[in-house]
């Protein structure tokens, strides 16, 4: 494998640079086992997920805040 030149990547087209994030993003999600969480990463999940049980009602299901991030709200 060649190293990468940062600089030059840079210096690529918006598109292409949003292009490769997607690509590095894309085979990072594929090992998701292989992502460490920091320790405040972890206790805000556990906090979360403790929140959502004692109150499963309370939250706004996922398409609805997509449609009003969307604006048709």
């Amino acid at each position: 494998m060649s190293a990468i030149n940062l600089s030059e990547v840079i210096k690529l087209p918006i598109q292409e640079r949003i292009r490769i994030v997607e690509a590095i993003w894309d085979s990072v999600a594929e090992h998701p086992d292989q992502v460490e969480l920091m320790p405040w990463q972890a206790e805000e999940l556990d906090r979360r997920f403790a929140a959502y049980q004692a109150n499963p009602s309370e939250g706004i299901p996922w398409e609805e805040v997509k449609r009003r991030i969307l604006g048709g709200a």
